[in-house]
């Protein structure tokens, strides 16, 4: 997982100020996101969109064990290159 810079300081001011601990504060957030986006409780239904590729299953030349490469493939490197 990689978190923006300028995001992580703020969680750590954050953290700093209320003597609490870095996962403490994103934990939190996280809660929040989650109640924020979470269905009525009421019994309202949704559905999970799906999605079908064109051509099902894994490439041949990926390794679901090398994280660079999967960070690579989904285009996540590029905050990785700036640390």
């Amino acid at each position: 997982m990689t978190i923006d810079d300028e995001l992580l300081a703020e969680a750590k001011l954050i953290a700093a100020r209320t003597h609490r601990t870095i996962g403490s504060v994103l934990e939190d957030a996280l809660r929040r996101l989650i109640a924020d986006q979470a269905p009525v409780r009421s019994g309202e239904r949704f559905s999970l969109p799906t999605f079908t590729p064109a051509t099902p299953g894994l490439h041949a030349d990926v390794d679901l064990l090398d994280t660079e490469q999967l960070a690579e493939l989904l285009g996540d490197n590029e905050s990785r290159a700036h640390s």
